[in-house]
């Protein structure tokens, strides 16, 4: 028992010592001081050293202060493996529950490294109200346009052009998808600057990048470290999480191929929307559509039958407003194909502009986040990986 104590005195001296202003000022103390406490605990055992990128990140450091809490969190993919596996996991005192520890430093990363800072803590308590109010809300004020103009209910001569022309969507969503890409370009850059004193700050090389993208884009560390796929409710291994992520992520990145090509349709070919099956917009969509529902499903249900001792759950309604907003912009995607040349196309379209809309303000300040983090951390990690090992310690 004193050795936890003076672990858990150690841990809080690190984190309000000179590591916490490399990030910003939204960093939670004691969240931080957790994940000191159980890195210095899991860097004496290291039974899951194979597990994952986080331990042998973890082995290349004895003291781990606020910038090396942010990186090592952003690592961790949250598989549970190394709960489930770990001789020090809750009921023993020392109480090593790694999943938990770097899902709260996660959730201070979306607060801490957002831009504007003031829209940090936007979606963070009640993410899921806050998601499905706003994209009723916003669905709710362009009918009500629509029912002013007397256009509500009718159908429409010209596809959904002809209820919202082409120059006004233009309008509405150029804008918003330009402050995206800024809000997340000004965090990846605030959150590179951060988390830099906990690597070597070297330059990224192009086998660095490869290896990081394949990392990301097979979720590789969502394996277990064994392959055998992670845990949700159980000890039972499954690739059921490994496999809704990648419908999610694949869906999403068709259906926004969807909308790249049906932009260039309609801007070099002068082929203006709405297309017809098998046009290449149309295909796209549709199939990253039933991609993405399906995926969201399957994370809507896995999410609300994980373990109790797994992640952060006051971070839960975060996770299940992005995962409705996402099910919800793809369900209705689909219902606005299907109102096609009928009265309810108006009604259909304000309802899938109304969530793409709630789910594009606030990509930046959500869950959508812990993927632009989480690909740079990889990448961070693959750079420091091969770099000499401090003085002292071993190898990788």
């Amino acid at each position: 028992m004193q050795a936890l104590e003076r672990l858990t005195a150690e841990a809080r001296a690190l984190a309000t010592g000179p590591g916490l202003p490399n990030v910003a000022a939204g960093a939670d103390v004691a969240d931080v001081a957790e994940v000191a406490r159980v890195m210095q605990i899991c860097n004496a055992c290291r039974y899951c050293e194979g597990f994952c990128a986080v331990f042998p990140a973890m082995t290349r450091r004895l003291q781990f202060d606020a910038a090396d809490a942010h990186y090592l969190a952003n690592l961790c993919h949250h598989c549970g493996a190394c709960l489930h596996a770990c001789q020090y996991a809750p009921p023993h005192e020392f109480a090593v529950n790694v999943p938990r520890a770097m899902a709260r430093v996660r959730r201070q990363t979306y607060v801490a490294h957002a831009w504007p800072p003031a829209l940090g803590a936007l979606y963070q308590r009640n993410g899921l109200v806050l998601a499905l109010a706003l994209a009723i809300g916003l669905a709710l004020f362009l009918a009500l346009a629509l029912w002013r103009h007397g256009t509500l209910w009718q159908a429409p001569a010209n596809g959904f052009y002809g209820v919202f022309p082409h120059g006004l969507l233009v309008a509405l969503f150029a804008p918003v998808f330009g402050f995206v890409v800024l809000a997340f370009a000004m965090g990846l850059r605030r959150f590179l600057r951060g988390v830099t004193p906990a690597s070597s700050g070297a330059p990224a090389s192009w086998p660095a990048a490869a290896e990081a993208t394949h990392d990301v884009l097979t979720l590789h560390y969502l394996d277990g470290g064994h392959g055998e796929g992670c845990h949700n409710d159980s000890d039972a291994w499954t690739h059921a999480r490994r496999r809704c992520h990648h419908l999610v992520f694949y869906g999403f990145l068709l259906c926004f191929a969807a909308t790249a090509s049906g932009t260039l349709f309609h801007y070099l070919l002068g082929w203006p929307a709405p297309y017809a099956l098998p046009a290449l917009p149309k295909l796209l969509g549709a199939a990253g559509g039933l991609m993405l529902m399906a995926g969201c499903a399957g994370l809507w249900r896995l999410q609300r039958s994980r373990h109790p001792l797994h992640g952060d759950p006051a971070q839960r309604p975060m996770d299940l407003g992005f995962i409705a907003l996402l099910f919800l912009t793809a369900a209705t995607g689909f219902a606005v194909w299907g109102a096609r040349g009928t009265a309810a196309l108006p009604l259909a379209l304000c309802a899938h502009l109304g969530s793409v809309m709630a789910l594009f303000c606030t990509m930046p300040y959500g869950k959508f986040a812990h993927g632009v983090y989480r690909g740079a951390a990889l990448l961070r990690h693959a750079v420091e990986k091969r770099q000499p090992n401090p003085v002292g310690l071993g190898a990788d």
